[in-house]
């Protein structure tokens, strides 16, 4: 499955040094359909992201209902991505 999508780079008090983009809806929803098939402990949904030019593999974290994707600090610096910015991500999750 793969998920295009756009979002803020936001804070949450979660594991540092990550900053995180929060799924929207839509693609919340269709990753909570496969979650049954491919979640780990508490949830978490591994995925390969692509930021900009710059490919990495991480775990979603599930949030109020959603998820978050935490954007690593390497990758923050790689695509000069701060607090505030709106970027574009796709997501792969092998299902």
């Amino acid at each position: 499955m793969e998920l295009a999508f756009t979002g803020e780079v936001i804070y949450w008090r979660g594991p540092a040094p990550f900053r995180f983009v929060a799924v929207p809806s839509p693609e919340a929803a269709a990753l909570r359909a496969a979650a049954p098939l491919v979640s780990y402990g508490w949830g978490c949904i591994p995925v390969t992201v692509r930021l900009g030019g710059t490919t990495f593999t991480t775990s979603l974290f599930p949030r109020d209902g959603g998820y978050v994707v935490p954007v690593k600090v390497a990758v923050q610096r790689a695509e000069g991505v701060e607090l505030g910015d709106v970027v574009d991500l796709v997501l792969s999750v092998d299902v």
